[in-house]
């Protein structure tokens, strides 16, 4: 595996440039590229789309065991340690507390435990009211990159028939 995708890549591609509707080539990409063993995501990331309930639910369900990975003792150990920098840092109470029960802790301790790619659309930006996934990702020296970045970087091509 050499790419891990944020939940908000799945939900925006949906809901915005590639919508299953209209361009499934871009999720027919995602299904090859994660059995080529080149993209995968995490499993809190499926509960985070399986509570969609909704078109992208139902594709995420079809995918579950092979697509969506799940924490073994060195993304636990790297979640702990990526959970102790977070909490000594200046961030509001509730904005720790979001992001150690959100998908993005497992996200990106996947990444570092098993040296992989994470792929958001979050930007990198000081808050003191949520922890942003690229400045963890900076902080633990974990590459992270836009889903359009991997898509150059891999050399995709959504064409038609």
């Amino acid at each position: 595996m050499k790419y891990l995708l944020d939940s908000n890549v799945f939900i925006q591609a949906k809901n915005e440039y590639y919508g299953m509707d209209f361009c499934p080539g871009f999720w027919d990409w995602l299904i090859a590229s994660n059995e080529a063993g080149i993209v995968a995501s995490v499993a809190r990331v499926h509960k985070e789309l399986r509570d969609g309930g909704n078109q992208l639910a139902q594709w995420s369900g079809q995918r579950a065991d092979e697509f969506f990975l799940p924490a073994d003792g060195s993304v636990i150990s790297a979640a702990t340690r990526i959970s102790a920098w977070v909490g000594g840092l200046d961030f509001k109470s509730s904005a720790v507390k979001q992001f150690e029960s959100s998908a993005d802790l497992y996200l990106i301790a996947h990444a570092l435990a098993k040296n992989l790619v994470v792929v958001t659309h979050e930007k990198k930006r000081q808050s003191k009211k949520r922890v942003k996934i690229p400045n963890v990702c900076e902080r633990f020296h974990v590459e992270c990159i836009t889903p359009f970045e991997m898509l150059r970087c891999e050399g995709a091509r959504l064409v038609l028939g």
